[in-house]
């Protein structure tokens, strides 16, 4: 599992679960998020008002997780987060989280497109803070302008 700095606003991880390639503002979370009761399922929003960013939505967006805090029914959200198109255009995670990552395999599996899930080193994340990222079925992931 090697991940390489390509430039200072570039980066490339390891592919978790293959996936339409995504583009969209980057949301950098600055702490571990739960799905379940942490995100609402039916408007995409942070719903965790203990979380720091409360009330944004994930949505369409590049969504960096610094880490995930455990439900067994976080894949049942991020599920339904996909049938309902509120799923993030793609997900970057500092560690593989197979019980969230489960919900887009069973997507896929019922036929819906999903973004790809790739792994990138934490320290990595902050360089796409405030920019629109993409996310390439490869893995590669770089700021757009």
């Amino acid at each position: 599992m090697t991940l390489t700095q390509q430039g200072s606003r570039d980066a490339s991880g390891t592919v978790l679960v293959s996936g339409s390639a995504g583009l969209g503002p980057a949301l950098v979370l600055s702490a571990p998020i739960s799905f379940w009761g942490g995100v609402d399922p039916k408007s995409g929003r942070i719903a965790d008002v203990r979380h720091p960013e409360h009330g944004q939505s994930i949505s369409g967006s590049v969504l960096f997780l610094p880490g995930t805090i455990g439900s067994s029914s976080a894949s049942a959200v991020l599920l339904e987060l996909v049938h309902a198109n509120l799923a993030p255009a793609a997900l970057v995670l500092h560690e593989p989280d197979a019980i969230l990552l489960l919900g887009l395999l069973v997507a896929r599996e019922m036929g819906w497109p999903t973004p790809v899930a790739v792994r990138l080193d934490r320290s990595l994340h902050g360089q796409f803070a405030g920019a629109a990222a993409f996310v390439s079925e490869d893995g590669a992931i770089r700021a757009e302008a």
